[in-house]
C-alpha cells in the first residue's frame, strides 16, 4: 500500500492556503458591495441586496472554518483526533460546498439566471473521455485506482 502521508503533510497546508486566499479575496468583494448597498441603497433588486449578504456569509464561513481546521492540522495531525479526521474534514468540505452552491444559485437567480456553461461541460466531458481511455488502455476498467 503507498503512503501518501508526506504528500497530505504537505499539500494540506497548500490547498487550505488557497481556501482561505480565495475566500478573503470573496470577503472583500462581497463585503464592499454589501457595504455599498447598505449606505447607498443602490442595490437592483431586494433579491440581489439578500444574496450578497449571504455570500458575504457563506465567505466569512469559509475562511473562519478553513482557518480553523488549518491550525488544527498543524496542532494534532499526527497525534490524531477527531476534529482532524477525515470524516470530519469531509463534513467540512461538503457542507461548505452546499454553501457555496447555494449562493452561486441563489445570485444567478437574482441577476436574471441562466448563464451559459456549455464550454465547461464540454472540457468536463473531454476529461472524463480522456480519462476513460488510458484506464480502458491499462486495463483498469471501472475497477481502477484513481491515482496510477
Amino acid at each position: 500500500m503507498v503512503n501518501f502521508d508526506n504528500h497530505v503533510r504537505r499539500g494540506h497546508p497548500i490547498v487550505f492556503g488557497l481556501i482561505i486566499l480565495f475566500g478573503i479575496i470573496e470577503v472583500a468583494i462581497s463585503g464592499w458591495l454589501t457595504g455599498t448597498y447598505n449606505s447607498h441603497h443602490d442595490y437592483l433588486s431586494l433579491a440581489v441586496r439578500d444574496r450578497t449578504r449571504y455570500i458575504l456569509f457563506t465567505s466569512c464561513w469559509t475562511v473562519f472554518f478553513s482557518l480553523f481546521y488549518l491550525a488544527l492540522f498543524w496542532h494534532s495531525a499526527s497525534t490524531g483526533s477527531v476534529l482532524t479526521s477525515v470524516m470530519s474534514h469531509g463534513f467540512f468540505l461538503f457542507l461548505t460546498w452546499v454553501l457555496w452552491v447555494a449562493a452561486a444559485a441563489s445570485i444567478t437567480s437574482a441577476l436574471g439566471g441562466g448563464l451559459d456553461c456549455k464550454i465547461m461541460v464540454t472540457f468536463a466531458l473531454i476529461t472524463v473521455l480522456f480519462r476513460g481511455v488510458s484506464a480502458s488502455r491499462r486495463g483498469d476498467g471501472f475497477r481502477g485506482q484513481l491515482v496510477a
